[in-house]
Parts: C-alpha cells; structure tokens; sequence
C-alpha cells in the first residue's frame, strides 16, 4: 500500500477534496488529507485514512514570528504554522507521495519533500497519479529509496534543528534529540552529520550538538558521542564553543576510563581561550580557562588508574599546550621575597610542620626532632581551619590569584597563615598540593619554606599553582620524581628555583628484624595493592610462572583490595584482577590478608617481597620487607624504565626485574633451597638496613634542617649515590 498525502492552503469546497480522492480508488493507497483551512473545511469523506488541520493562530507561534507572519505571502505563512504540526510531519515522512492540491500549497510540500526526499513530490492530481502508477509498476526501484527515507535528510536536519534549537519548547527538542531516538543506528548517524553541517550558525551548532552529545551518550552511544562533538568542533571557531565541545568530548572518554583522542586539542583550546582572556586583561577568566585545561591534562584516568601515563615519558611533549602559554607562563612566574631566610641565633630552631590530613610519613621525623634540645616544634593541619581549607578547593580561585585577579585570595591566606610565619623559623610542608600554594601564596618574609614532594603530585597541576620562588628548598623522595618533576616544570629550571634534595622515606627498620616462619621460603608476598599503580596483576602471573614449576609457591596480598571506586579506569582493572585472582584463590595459590594493625609480624612468613608497580616515589612497604629478610625482586617500573634514573639506579642490579617471567626465574634459582635463599635474603635485608633505616637518613634531614644552604644534589654524598650499585 502506498501512503499519499494531499496537501491544501486554499479553502476549497470539502466537495472538491472528495472528488479528488475519489481519483485514487482501486489503486490500493492510503490518503491522507491536510490542511491549512480550519477543521470545518475538512470533508466527511471515507476515503481519507486521516483528516487533519494544521490552521493556528499566528499568536503560537511567538511574539516576533507572529508578526512576521502577518507580513508573510500565503504560502510562506502557511510553512510556519506546518513546520511546527508534529501530526503533519509524521504524515510526510511516512508518505511515498506528497501532493499539492493548490498552488499555495506547493511551497510546503517543496518543504516537506526536502525532509522526506525519496518521496515523489507532485503539484496536481495529474501529476500524482502518475507517481503512484510508476512506484506501483516499479517496487524494487524504489525500495532503496524508500528505506534511506527513514533516515532525516542532513539538510534538512540542520534547519529544523536549527529551528527547534532556537524556538521550540526544550521538552519538544530534548525528546527529539533523546536517548530513544539517538538508540538506534540511522537516528544516531543523522544527528552526527547534522552538528558537523556546513553552514550552521555557531551558536545554533554549538546547542545543538551539546545536546545530541548528551542524548548519545545517555543512549548508551559514548563513541559517537565523542564522534558528534568533536566533529561538531572542527566546524567551530569561538574558542569558548569550541573548547567547550572538546572539553565535553574528552570528559565522555575518560568518564569510560579512556585516554581521550584529541586530549592535546582539548587541552589547548582552553589554553587558547586563556591566552585571549589574558591578553584582554581578565585574569579571572584565564585562571578559569587554565584550571580547565590542567583539569584535563591531569585527569586521574590518565596518570593514576591505568598502568600507563601519556606523560611519564615524554613530559614536555604532553605539557606543551601549556609550556607556550602566555597566561601559563604568568601564572607560574615567581612573585619572589622581600628578604632572604634567616636561621636563628641563640635560641632553639622554630620548626612548624604543616599537612593536610596525611602525617603518614612524618612520624619518625616529628618526633626526631620534638626530642632534639635543638627545635622547637609545632604542627599545623590546613584541614583544622576551615578558611584556608576552602581556598585550596578552588583552582579557578589559585589561578586567579597567581594571575594577579583574586586578591581576597591572597589577603584570607595572609590573615591565617602570618601569625605562623611569624613564629617559625622553618616550615616543613609534607606533599606538594594545597598547603604549599597557600604558604608561597603570602610573603614568608625571614622564614624558611621547606616543601617535600612525594609523588603523585608531578601528576597534578599543584606543582604549576606553587610560587617556587618563595621555596627555599624542594626535597624528593627518589632521583626519579626529581628528573620528571623539574622537566615537568619550569618554574624549577630557572634562577628563582629553589635547592633541590633527594631524601629517602623516614623508616624504622629496625622493627623488621624477626625469624622466618619455616615455610616463608615459597610464601611471596605484596603490600599496599589499592592503587592501579601497584599492578597487583604483575604479581599474578609471577606466581602463576612459579606454580607451573612448582604448587607450593603462593601469593599473600596485604592491604585493602583495589579500589574500583576512583573511576571507571579503576573499575576496568580491578574487575580484570578479580577475575584473574579469584581461581587462583580458590586453589590456595592466593591469600588476601587484608589491612593488618601488624605488618612486622605478617612478614614473618613472607620469604620473597614483591615490587609490581608502574609508579613509585621509593615504595616503603617494598623495602620493609627486604628489611624483615624476605628476598626483594623490584619490577624496573615501566614509567621509569629506560630513564636516567628509577628503580635500576635505587635498588641492586640483583633486585631487579624487567618482567614476570625474569622475576619468576630470579626467584626459583634463590629459593631452590634453603641456604641460598637465606643468604641473599640476609644480604638484602643488611644493605636495606645500611642504605635506608632511620638512623642513616636522619643524617639527610640534620643536614637539610640545621645547614641550610646546600643541596644534597651538590656537595657530600647524597641519599641516592648511597644506594647507586656499581
């Protein structure tokens, strides 16, 4: 059955409109009749499958589009109102011919054949017959066409889009534009090729294509909608639009744990957006713009949750965007100090240790020091007070500041932080986050600011919000972090950088020194495996390599599990590892211990200590466990590996491995019996205790607190070259 739809703008006798489908009887097609005269021109006919009018008042249709209305030719007035009658356009893309009955008429159904262009378009009963003879005579000529009908013409699209997008209510768009539409193939595909349209007004573009990218994304479609609006930005030359449609394409891939495709573009269109935004004098704006584009760069899908980072091994090239910005480069420009750090004379040392929540590594170092005769100590926890805390949650806000925009920033920070600058000779700073943006954020004055970074913080913007002209000293956990962090960031190549250390971790490991279980030789053990970093999947198929030579190796996992509720990245790898240590702890090749309040103990019957990680700053669980006398076998952590320094320049050649299977050989060679397995591991739990137990390190620190002045990367012999093996 064909379907016809006869279309009529003149008021013509309802006797007439019967006469004319009285043309089509015995031509099996289904008629439908609509109208631009009132409901009561409409004939009483049967032989109209539906009668419709489409007549309104020009009132509904907007103030400024009523009047023009009244202005409009007949047949233009009348495509106003039909463009707008759901029940029409319905009836036209279903109709294989359109049909004008009137020469008003013609121009609405040029309008309509352009939305449903396989259908025949006709003016005159003449010409309509003939088309429904032809598609009777010829089926299979037209069944392409008639099936590419049920796809919306791009064209087409593009204007009633650009139309509903500017003037239909948004419950009308957003269900036109929804997840039950955008579900299925042809209706996805129509929409991408209508954001990506030439010709397009930009803003109408920009709507638009944010919206088909929220609909495909909510109909389960996450690739095409990165697809539609990246294309979408390709057309767009605002910069705000078109950093806005990256930004939304990339924030879609990483809500999927992916590393976004055009991440370095999404990332420089914000940096672009605050260039202009600084040339114009607006440093609220690009502090925004900034703090968007760090956003992306330092996304944790990126650097933490995956076993892989874009930045780790070529850190210039992924910075770039924001290398050569100017209003990066103003942001991280140094403000400097009015006078230099000055140690007291004649009194006690004032030294204010300050975090933010985690103290973890500061325990053997604050009470070295509360029972020195020479210090005075205080501490400080930026979390305690609320006013400082709630600045550091606001990047805009630092940005701003740094970019001279925000002085109540500056101003709330000195009001809190002077009476502590006043007090303390030295400030100690744990992690490079948010405590030290605050601290370099006010004039120190004679007080000495001593930062020390980890290592997750070379994986964030803090570095780039941290004035290091107010620094005096930057201490780093590995030679590693140094090497990265400083290629990372500019602000510490220059003259105003601060003196740079390598200090290990501050460990007791004295506390280690217990016998071995007698069966701890063919127990493998790894600490601290929550983080995606930690690779506990590496372990996995150590042991399964050693089980394939001999079933009493197994695994015994310390610490709480992976934590799947980072991210969707995170998610991914942890399903991945349930599904793999799952069998295996079901056979007993694997044992998940949990948190343990007594880590010493549980080493006990632990004979090989693992290093799985991708990333580490030292890995003090690793080396605890060298120290309790359990055989150390480090993985060269990949983002390290091949660079001047990682673990292959921290630990001993013969604790190192480049993959599972060398790990595993490594380890059935030593523990093949019992006397060369207690050897080396009594080597390596003496060099452990030589290298990095807290009395050695403590030397670091005196040196660091009490002779200001000298970088342990300079004179002396510093924490790295003691562990440097020949």
């Amino acid at each position: 059955m064909i379907d016809v739809l006869l279309v009529t703008v003149a008021s013509p006798p309802a006797e007439s409109l019967s006469a004319s489908a009285r043309n089509f009887q015995g031509l099996d097609v289904r008629l439908r009749l609509s109208t631009f005269s009132g409901p009561e021109s409409l004939p009483e006919s049967e032989l109209f499958t539906e009668r419709h009018s489409f007549s309104q008042s020009d009132a509904s249709l907007g103030r400024k589009e009523a009047a023009a209305a009244q202005k409009a030719a007949a047949p233009k007035r009348a495509w106003m109102h039909a463009q707008r009658d759901t029940r029409l356009l319905a009836s036209a893309r279903k109709a294989k011919v359109l049909v004008a009955l009137d020469a008003q008429a013609v121009y609405t159904v040029w309008q309509l054949a352009r939305i449903n262009p396989s259908a025949h378009a006709c003016y005159g009963i003449a010409a309509a017959l003939r088309a429904v003879t032809d598609r009777r005579e010829r089926p299979w000529h037209y069944a392409r066409a008639d099936f590419v009908s049920s796809l919306p013409a791009p064209r087409a699209l593009v204007r009633t889009a650009a139309r509903r997008t500017r003037r239909l209510p948004k419950t009308v768009a957003l269900t036109a534009i929804g997840p039950k539409v955008l579900r299925t193939g042809p209706g996805a595909r129509a929409w991408r090729l209508a954001v990506a349209a030439p010709g397009l007004p930009e803003n109408v573009r920009f709507r638009l294509a944010k919206r088909v990218g929220d609909g495909l994304r909510k109909a389960n479609r996450p690739a095409g909608a990165v697809l539609a609006l990246n294309s979408a930005a390709q057309q767009t030359h605002g910069l705000r639009h078109r950093a806005d449609l990256l930004g939304a394409a990339a924030q879609v891939e990483l809500m999927r744990g992916k590393e976004p495709v055009r991440l370095t573009d999404a990332v420089a269109a914000e940096v672009a957006c605050a260039d202009g935004s600084w040339g114009k004098k607006n440093g609220k704006a690009a502090g925004r713009a900034l703090a968007r584009a760090m956003e992306l760069a330092f996304h944790r899908v990126l650097h933490f949750d995956r076993t892989e980072s874009p930045m780790a091994g070529a850190p210039g090239t992924f910075l770039a965007p924001l290398h050569s910005s100017t209003a990066f480069k103003a942001l991280t420009s140094g403000a400097g100090r009015d006078q230099a750090a000055e140690a007291p004379t004649g009194r006690p040392l004032r030294l204010l240790f300050v975090t933010r929540r985690n103290a973890n590594f500061l325990t053997e170092i604050r009470n070295r020091y509360e029972a020195h005769p020479g210090f005075e100590v205080r501490s400080l926890d930026i979390a305690t007070v609320p006013a400082l805390d709630g600045l550091i949650k606001s990047p805009a806000r630092m940005g701003a500041f740094r970019l001279g925009a925000d002085p109540a920033f500056g101003q709330t920070a000195e009001e809190h932080l002077r009476p502590h600058l006043d007090w303390a000779d030295t400030v100690f700073i744990d992690w490079a986050t948010g405590p030290a943006v605050l601290f370099t954020a006010v004039d120190p004055g004679t007080t000495r600011i001593v930062v020390r970074l980890h290592s997750f913080e070379t994986f964030s913007a803090w570095p780039f919000l941290t004035d290091f002209s107010r620094v005096d000293d930057l201490v780093f956990v590995g030679a590693h972090l140094r090497d990265l962090t400083v290629a990372a960031t500019p602000a510490l190549q220059g003259s105003d950088a601060p003196r740079l250390h390598v200090i290990h971790n501050a460990m007791d490991l004295d506390r280690y020194r217990l016998p071995k279980e007698s069966d701890a030789r063919f127990t493998i053990g790894l600490t601290g495996i929550s983080a995606v970093a930690k690779d506990p999947r590496w372990a996995i198929d150590v042991v399964k390599l050693l089980r394939a030579e001999d079933e009493r190796y197994r695994l015994f996992l310390i610490g709480a599990d992976v934590d799947a509720s980072l991210s969707p990245a995170a998610r991914e790898y942890a399903a991945q590892y349930e599904r793999e240590v799952g069998p295996l702890e079901s056979s007993g090749a694997v044992r998940r211990l949990g948190q343990l309040s007594d880590v010493p103990q549980a080493l006990t019957g632990i004979g090989v200590i693992l290093s799985s990680s991708v990333r580490e700053s030292f890995h003090c669980g690793f080396v605890e466990g060298a120290a309790s006398g359990a055989l150390p076998i480090a993985r060269d952590w990949p983002f390290f590996a091949g660079q001047q320094n990682g673990a292959h320049t921290l630990f001993p050649t013969s604790w190192l491995a480049t993959s599972p299977q060398e790990a595993a050989d490594r380890i059935l060679a030593v523990t093949r019996t019992e006397e060369t397995w207690r050897a080396a591991a009594a080597d390596a739990a003496e060099h452990a205790r030589a290298a990095w137990n807290w009395p050695v390190v403590a030397q670091d620190f005196d040196q660091l607190l009490l002779n200001p002045g000298t970088s342990q990367a300079e004179g002396g012999e510093s924490a790295e070259n003691r562990t440097v093996q020949p």
